[in-house]
């Protein structure tokens, strides 16, 4: 019997290679994942200071904060005072923030459920004009915010309904859907066809096939877009002026937080403990949420 053949240096290059194992015997991409790691870690340390140096502020008392700046606390023991926020929520941050709740869930819930009907029915049903009109809905996102407040102010004028918090909602409603379609309608076109019509098949009717086999397949594209739409209603400033107005009592904590600077900004260590309160509920909603944030803006731009 003959001995076996060794093995030609190519392939013995390839199998080394393959294992982990350079050709020169050094670990393979090792150094360039240590890069790569470094790299994430310093640019999230950059990105995390101006947070830090604001959360460390936002506990100074006034005087410290128009002396030195807040890195002067890592060599000097800090001094705790919360007489900023005692400031802040008793000048009115605390019935603000109440109203940002207000307006942002119902602005955030209303757009998802109104999008993710319109979604499936561009999706899966059969109507005259479904294309068309699907090219109505993103096409309205190029048409600026700035372009509809004047007549969609008029219009909520006569409607008796300017300074309420409905007018807020259908605002936001209106300027959120063309993504929130254009989104959701990507996604749920890339279900499998064979889940929908085994659906079909079984007698499921379009409500139920929706509600109990599209939505439940469909949460990362709608916690992803729930968390542009909730961020975008938080931070609002325009919208909220425009319809809401100044009053205290519907102020959202955007206009209360413009108010903290005084009228000369003299004020503005103030608006260091206002500005992490306006922070703490973003923080919450896109950290509990953003495991699905990558998957829901992926998912559904690829079909296959």
């Amino acid at each position: 019997m003959s001995a076996q053949a060794a093995p030609a240096p190519d392939t013995a290059r390839r199998s080394r290679t393959g294992s982990g194992v350079t050709s020169g015997g050094a670990p393979a991409s090792g150094t360039g994942r240590w890069v790569v790691r470094s790299s994430l870690i310093v640019i999230c340390l950059l990105w995390t200071i101006p947070t830090i140096g604001l959360l460390v502020s936002s506990f100074r008392a006034e005087q410290a904060v128009r002396t030195s700046g807040w890195w002067s606390q890592i060599t000097t023991p800090l001094q705790w005072t919360f007489e900023n926020y005692t400031t802040v929520l008793e000048g009115g941050m605390a019935s603000a923030f109440v109203n940002s709740i207000a307006v942002s869930v119902p602005a955030t819930v209303i757009p998802i459920l109104a999008a993710a009907f319109a979604a499936y029915a561009f999706s899966w049903m059969e109507f005259r004009g479904r294309e068309i009109l699907f090219v109505v809905f993103v096409a309205l996102l190029v048409v600026p915010l700035q372009v509809s407040l004047v007549p969609l102010l008029r219009i909520y004028s006569d409607l008796g309904i300017t300074g309420s918090f409905l007018a807020v909602w259908l605002a936001h409603t209106g300027f959120g859907m063309p993504l929130a379609v254009y989104l959701f309608r990507n996604y749920m076109g890339s279900l499998p066809r064979e889940v929908m019509e085994s659906a079909k098949v079984d007698g499921a009717s379009h409500w139920q096939t929706f509600w109990r086999l599209v939505v439940p397949l469909s949460v990362p594209a709608l916690a992803a877009y729930a968390i542009f739409q909730f961020l975008w209603v938080w931070n609002d400033l325009l919208v909220a002026l425009v319809f809401l107005g100044g009053a205290p009592d519907v102020q959202v904590v955007t206009l209360n937080l413009r108010t903290l600077l005084g009228s000369q900004g003299q004020a503005w260590h103030l608006l260091t403990a206002g500005a992490f309160i306006t922070m703490i509920v973003p923080m919450i909603v896109f950290f509990s949420f953003q495991r699905f944030f990558v998957r829901g803006l992926t998912a559904g731009s690829v079909k296959g």
